[in-house]
């Protein structure tokens, strides 16, 4: 049985809309990450960028379990010596409320080219208001 080979001119890509008012980091970030990858259609193939655009609003309100918005660290390093940074859940809320999503998807798809090909459709507002609206997005259910 061979392996079926989408072309790449014959892919669909639809756009969609996730509301994360009220909802769980990880639990949105995990289909928002499946759609993006394109699991979802039964053309999937591992090594082809054959997901969809994925818009997500309200991302100041999404909500995190336990004790996690304190407890929850965020760190990066400049290269130099002593120079990680580290912010709580909560922090990162209040200055970047978008980046939430963005880390929580980005550490769910690969690591390589196509990987970072699938985060770039990834459209991350804070808000309720997107400039995307001549795509013509549907509403994603969540």
């Amino acid at each position: 049985m061979k392996t079926y080979y989408t072309p790449v001119n014959e892919i669909e890509r639809k756009w969609y809309v996730a509301d994360a008012d009220g909802k769980v980091l990880g639990r949105i970030a995990a289909e928002i990450a499946r759609r993006l990858r394109g699991k979802h259609k039964p053309t999937f193939c591992n090594f082809q960028d054959n997901g969809d655009f994925i818009i997500v609003v309200n991302a100041e309100k999404v909500h995190l379990t336990g004790n996690k918005w304190d407890e929850k660290v965020y760190h990066h390093h400049s290269g130099y010596p002593g120079g990680i940074k580290s912010e709580t859940a909560r922090e990162v809320l209040v200055k970047k409320p978008e980046e939430l999503i963005r880390m929580a998807v980005r550490g769910m798809l690969p690591k390589n080219k196509i990987g970072r090909a699938q985060l770039r459709k990834l459209k991350v507002y804070a808000g309720k208001d997107h400039p995307h609206q001549a795509q013509q997005p549907e509403f994603l259910e969540i």
